[in-house]
């Protein structure tokens, strides 16, 4: 049958199968369809529009590369088998096996690219596989010299396209910091000019959003900050007047000043303790000198320890020991140190020299012995010469009678020993004595100083009367120091009743730790408003009075570590009573 009567005549087979299809269309309108609608015309017009696609082939990944049927004639089986391997598109550019193995490759999923030269030309091979309706395998061939062209154009256009982009987001960035930092640079600005101490220049502050609100805040700390800071110059100047204020009068005062730390480590003196001491700054700061004598420290021990647990310390009389190891008297004043929060920090301690007052003291004290001394005379030379007169007596009646009368011999030896007793205390009084301590019964210097007044007292119409504690009244003193006080209270008490009287002398325990000793008169007594300047230097209601005995005698009771109080009613009499600290073992045994 003619093809142009019968149209297109096709055959199937497969390999599967012992037969072959023919099959045949009977149309004369099928050879322009086939040639609008064959998949090869459609290759062919695709490949026209893209020069860059050399080949496109369609595999079929179940024959490809396989050998020929050999019951069917070998030019027939052979382009049976190309048809059927290749179903659609051309296959020159043929590379078997690499073909073979990417088919494979590509039916498992993976997407196949590989370069190759083929025909002496740079291709680029891609196989793509379609699992639906049917499995096969999109072979793609690409000329890579328009294809790396056009790789190339396209990668030139992107970098150009970054560029730009680059340059216009920059442009744009930029003036968006610039708008975005312009109100933080006038924040920095004002932070900078606050930092260099300038306050007065302020942001003007146009926007209302976060920036401005810091804008204002910025503004307000720089505001608060200058007063603050005025604050703090005047506050620093009068801190620095006080300091210089403070360093002159520490370092021009006459007193020793150093500062100790709780370890005992100097940590500050001033010019005098240099001078007082004989350290430089640089040999005491920082160093625990040996400023209180051995037999002193227990004491210093137990003072510190006081002060430690809060306790305000009078002034007082010591000694203390200078670079050279001299003994100097001293008068110590020492307070402590608290930080804000009142714990103790350090210890401060005022040193006064007292030698010039101690020889000073000394003088008014022999000054008022001596006018003692003069004012017992009369009762003295009185007193001697009356067993003077029972001695020349009862010796111009041995020597008339010839004979020695033993009891005559006993009462002159007797008045002879009160002569000699009144001499000695008189001697005691009269002569300079060293200061030294000892343990002495205040009893007993109660009864010395009454033996010796006890004439001038009988002269006067005045009568003595003791009152003594029958426990011991043992005290550390200066025995002949405490004769001078009692003597010049006697003296006041018995010139203070011209009519004569009784005057009341006591001693007994006050307490666990002090020895009372009062002595009351019956006089004219002391009007109140004068009881407070009795004391002081050269104040006296006495023609011949010099105002100096009672300052003596209350400094020797200070030197004691005891008190000395005046209690007085006008017309009524007058008390004046002295407490003096225990010896210690007797305090502990009380």
């Amino acid at each position: 049958m003619d093809n142009a009567a019968l149209g297109q005549e096709s055959f199937y087979s497969d390999l599967n199968l012992d037969y072959i299809i023919r099959c045949s269309m009977n149309s004369g309108q099928f050879t322009g369809i086939r040639k609008i609608s064959h998949t090869n015309s459609f290759l062919t017009e695709l490949k026209n529009g893209n020069p860059a696609i050399l080949e496109i082939t369609g595999f079929n990944p179940a024959i490809f590369g396989q050998e020929p049927v050999k019951d069917i004639p070998t030019v027939m089986n052979i382009d049976l088998l190309k048809e059927q391997s290749v179903p659609f598109g051309t296959y020159e550019y043929k590379e078997m096996e690499k073909d073979k193995n990417d088919i494979k490759e590509s039916l498992q999923g993976n997407m196949v690219f590989r370069e190759a030269t083929i025909h002496n030309h740079d291709v680029i091979k891609s196989f793509i596989a379609i699992k639906e309706p049917v499995p096969y395998v999109i072979g793609l061939v690409l000329d890579k010299k328009p294809m790396t062209k056009l790789m190339d154009d396209q990668r030139n256009n992107q970098v150009f396209i970054s560029i730009v982009l680059l340059v216009i987001v920059v442009f744009c960035s930029y003036w968006m910091s610039d708008f975005l930092l312009r109100p933080v640079r006038s924040i920095l600005w004002k932070v900078n000019e606050v930092s260099f101490g300038r306050f007065d220049d302020t942001i003007e502050v146009k926007r209302k959003d976060e920036l401005g609100q810091l804008a204002q805040r910025v503004n307000a700390m720089s505001k608060n900050l200058n007063i603050y800071m005025t604050k703090l110059k005047m506050a620093f100047e009068e801190n620095r007047s006080m300091k210089e204020y403070l360093e002159s009068f520490i370092n021009h005062t006459t007193d020793a000043i150093h500062v100790v730390d709780l370890d005992g480590r100097i940590t500050q003196v001033n010019r005098a303790f240099e001078q007082l001491f004989g350290y430089t700054t640089g040999e005491a700061v920082g160093r625990m000198l040996a400023l209180v004598p051995e037999h002193l420290a227990e004491e210093e021990k137990d003072t510190m320890e006081l002060l430690k647990s809060g306790k305000a310390l009078s002034a007082r009389e010591t000694t203390r020991v200078t670079k050279n190891g001299d003994w100097i008297p001293v008068s110590v004043t020492t307070s402590p140190i608290r930080d804000k929060h009142g714990e103790l920090r350090a210890i401060a301690s005022i040193t006064r020299d007292m030698t010039s007052r101690n020889k000073m003291d000394e003088l008014l004290r022999r000054s008022e012995k001596l006018k003692t001394v003069g004012q017992l005379a009369a009762g003295v030379a009185h007193e001697i010469r009356n067993p003077l007169t029972t001695l020349r007596g009862f010796l111009q009646l041995q020597q008339e009678t010839s004979k020695l009368n033993k009891r005559h011999v006993d009462l002159m030896l007797s008045e002879l020993d009160r002569i000699n007793l009144i001499v000695s205390e008189f001697l005691i009084l009269a002569k300079p004595q060293a200061t030294r301590f000892e343990v002495k019964d205040v009893r007993f210097i109660l009864g010395d100083v009454i033996s010796l007044l006890d004439s001038q007292a009988h002269l006067c119409n005045i009568v003595l009367e003791t009152y003594f504690d029958q426990a011991d009244c043992r005290i550390s003193c200066e025995e002949n120091q405490l004769k001078q006080v009692f003597i010049n209270i006697l003296k006041n008490a018995i010139e203070a009743m011209p009519n004569g009287g009784r005057i009341a002398i006591a001693a007994k325990r006050n307490d666990s730790h002090h020895i009372r000793v009062s002595i009351t008169d019956e006089g004219i007594g002391i009007p109140e408003e004068r009881i407070a300047m009795l004391g002081d230097p050269f104040y006296t209601e006495k023609d011949t009075g010099t105002g100096l005995g009672i300052m003596v005698s209350q400094r020797i009771i200070q030197t004691h570590q005891g008190t000395l109080e005046i209690k007085s009613k006008v017309n009524v009499g007058t008390t004046v009573i002295i407490a003096l600290p225990l010896l210690k073992e007797q305090a502990l045994e009380a």
